[in-house]
């Protein structure tokens, strides 16, 4: 059994990679799939971060060897899909063509997928004793308070919070996305080790590997209103990604390669 779940979430991760190259490039055949209006590149662009964060995240659990990591993905999951499918429905009911109908039954069977994955996860132990390292657990802190409020920010509608122009509907979407992450952060504090919080940094990385050379490429000509959001944006996929590189690629208590000897102390 556990040997076919993780063939299967192999998959999964794969398929979301190529979802979000496709997204990135702006594949017809891709975006086309998303039912709701008023997408612009650079939602496309972020729309394809979050699948290839999701792909990362799920790809450090099985490069980890590391079912119960699969717990946090599973809360993102169902936090982000829940409201996605109220949401397609509600849509439905006001005279949504039938690729709502679609969207809204794919998300169902997100969510069933999440409830089992999370199910499946708890039951299994942690392997690696190392805890998170201190730095990782005060940055998640202050990321699960900016993604609590900028997803409900989006959720209620607010506008200009994002450095670039949505749709309110996008704006409900997409700060579900925002409070699945928030989850997800929120479940490495709760359960502070590194074998949880290394899925969250590889997520987070694949993340700002996407975004940051859009934005940075945008800052010479956004509009003068939403200017200082793109540069906090921007300041924070920049500080998130020097985090993760340190944590995951550099640090000798936690990077993915093999460790000198004499470093398996408890990280920093």
């Amino acid at each position: 059994m556990d040997r076919r779940v993780r063939i299967l979430l192999a998959v999964v991760a794969v398929t979301q990679a190529v979802l979000a190259v496709l997204w990135v490039f702006q594949v017809p055949a891709a975006i086309g799939l998303w039912p709701f209006p008023g997408r612009t590149p650079l939602s496309n662009i972020f729309i394809g971060s979050i699948f290839l964060a999701a792909a990362a995240s799920t790809g450090w659990c099985l490069w980890a060897r590391s079912d119960r990591a699969m717990t946090g993905i599973a809360l993102d999951y169902i936090t982000i899909l829940v409201p996605f499918t109220i949401f397609s429905f509600a849509q439905v009911a006001d005279g949504a063509g039938t690729d709502v109908v679609a969207f809204g039954v794919v998300c169902v069977a997100g969510v069933l997928v999440g409830v089992g994955l999370l199910r499946w996860s708890l039951g299994h132990p942690w392997r690696d004793p190392r805890p998170t390292p201190r730095p990782v657990l005060w940055s998640f802190a202050i990321f699960v308070v900016a993604l609590i409020l900028v997803g409900g920010a989006l959720v209620v509608g607010v506008p200009a919070i994002l450095p670039w122009t949505i749709t309110p509907e996008l704006s409900t979407l997409f700060g579900c996305m925002f409070l699945g992450a928030a989850a997800y952060f929120a479940y490495g504090l709760l359960d502070p080790r590194w074998e949880n919080a290394g899925g969250q940094l590889a997520g987070f990385l694949a993340y700002d590997i996407v975004l940051i050379v859009p934005f940075l490429t945008r800052l010479p000509t956004v509009d003068e209103k939403l200017r200082i959001n793109l540069v906090v944006y921007t300041a924070v996929v920049t500080l998130s990604a020097v985090l993760a590189v340190w944590y995951l690629a550099i640090h000798p208590g936690t990077r993915i390669w093999p460790r000198p000897a004499g470093s398996d102390r408890p990280p920093d």
